[in-house]
């Protein structure tokens, strides 16, 4: 009767089963988090970010947390006191550490990718910078987290990392469909190139005409089930406060033959800035070899002269590209650097922003109307312009003419965008 019983009751759930309409029941998704320090040349902030750990095509979709600006500069400036490069993310950890829940902290994978300060300061001195890298991977170990590295980015990796980040925000690669429910992928149009200028460093990243092409600074990725190979490289001492420091060197020794007082074009006219000779022995950017520099700690005067066509001369030819490198070579940008013709549309970010951003000029501007307000800004007094910019930065004020001269000398004679092309730019 047991037997006869169990069947019975076999038979019913069988009955079940098949008259109900089953349906697939998945359990919710675990939320998972990660944390990445981004240590740039001048400052560094630390990320915290949240996906479902159900991918898509075995990619995540991602969602920032928290974003949290480290106090004091970039790590590379805490060479004299290594200790105090991981005691200043301190803070940023101990807010993570709010947002993430406690059960899941320990699971938490967390990096730190230092960019083209550290990349200068590996140069410089390689013992230090990895004496400072030493302090804070200390210091993240010490918190209740996946310890996953603290390393120096590549300039390859630094732009190509540039290049998916602003391709995700934009829904470039993948995109929700309520209609269909599901994520679906785009067309290829609506890839974007990535320019980004930062202090020491500048990137350009994008997908170049023809799968044909070759050439060694390439990426490649799978993302989302679909696979990407760029262009990218990036160009180390190229960023802005680099360049200013060179522009400044190279007025001096070629201009004002070491003498007390030295004409900068670039500077607004009736303003004056004091440098020691001894601060571009500090970084191999300006050359600290270089025999021209004198050995002893004299201090030179710049004289803002407001000249903006000879600022923009200044940018072009005092050294700080080599052109005749290329020859008449057309794939090719400056230093002998190889690189394809400019293709699609580029977002220009971080220092091209801020600059543009500060001059009015993000809202699609022509090239004429761009060459226009740089050159009448060029023009302005320092008293007209701290007047007029009472909040700004006054140490930042005076370096927007050479700046964005740098800005366009770079886009245009470097990577050789033009009045076509020029559209296609997005700040």
């Amino acid at each position: 009767s047991a037997i006869v019983g169990a069947l019975v009751a076999l038979s019913i759930i069988a009955l079940v089963l098949n008259l109900v309409k089953v349906e697939d029941v998945t359990l919710p998704p675990t939320v998972k988090y990660g944390m990445v320090f981004d240590a740039g040349s001048s400052h560094t902030s630390l990320f915290v970010y949240e996906w479902d750990s159900d991918k898509e095509n075995d990619t995540g979709v991602v969602s920032q947390t928290l974003s949290c600006d480290v106090q004091g500069q970039g790590i590379s400036s805490y060479t004299h006191d290594p200790p105090k490069a991981g005691d200043a993310l301190r803070e940023c950890l101990d807010k993570a550490l709010k947002v993430v829940p406690a059960a899941k902290q320990r699971d938490v994978p967390a990096y730190l990718g230092a960019t083209a300060g550290m990349r200068l300061l590996r140069e410089q001195n390689s013992s230090a910078a990895d004496r400072v890298l030493a302090e804070v991977a200390k210091t993240m170990r010490e918190y209740p987290v996946a310890f996953r590295g603290a390393r120096i980015l590549t300039g390859e990796e630094e732009g190509a990392y540039g290049w998916i980040t602003i391709n995700y925000l934009l829904d470039s690669f993948t995109k929700y469909s309520p209609k269909a429910h599901t994520w679906v992928r785009p067309e290829a149009a609506n890839i974007f190139g990535a320019l980004d200028l930062g202090g020491a460093s500048t990137q350009i990243s994008f997908m170049p005409e023809g799968s044909e092409m070759q050439w060694n600074e390439s990426s490649t990725f799978t993302l989302y089930g679909s696979n990407y190979n760029i262009y990218t490289h990036s160009y180390l001492c190229y960023g802005q406060n680099e360049m200013l420091k060179r522009l400044a060197k190279e007025l001096i020794v070629v201009r004002g033959e070491l003498g007390p007082r030295v004409v900068h074009p670039c500077y607004p006219r009736d303003y004056n800035e004091t440098v020691s000779l001894s601060s571009f022995r500090t970084s191999p950017c300006t050359n600290r070899s270089d025999p021209r520099l004198t050995l002893s700690d004299r201090s030179v005067t710049l004289e803002g002269r407001g000249n903006a066509s000879g600022c923009l001369a200044a940018v072009r030819k005092l050294k700080l590209f080599n052109f005749s490198a290329c020859g008449q070579s057309q794939d090719c940008t400056f230093d002998g650097v190889y690189q394809p013709p400019v293709r699609g549309r580029f977002i220009a970010f971080s220092a091209f922003y801020y600059n543009f951003k500060f001059l009015n000029l993000t809202e699609g501007q022509s090239l004429a109307t761009v060459r226009d307000t740089v050159e009448r800004f060029c023009t302005r007094s320092w008293e007209d312009l701290s007047s007029s910019y009472p909040d700004e930065n006054p140490e930042r004020l005076p370096k927007y003419c050479a700046n964005a001269n740098y800005i366009l000398t770079l886009l245009l004679d470097a990577y050789k965008f033009n009045e076509t092309s020029w559209k296609n730019i997005f700040f």
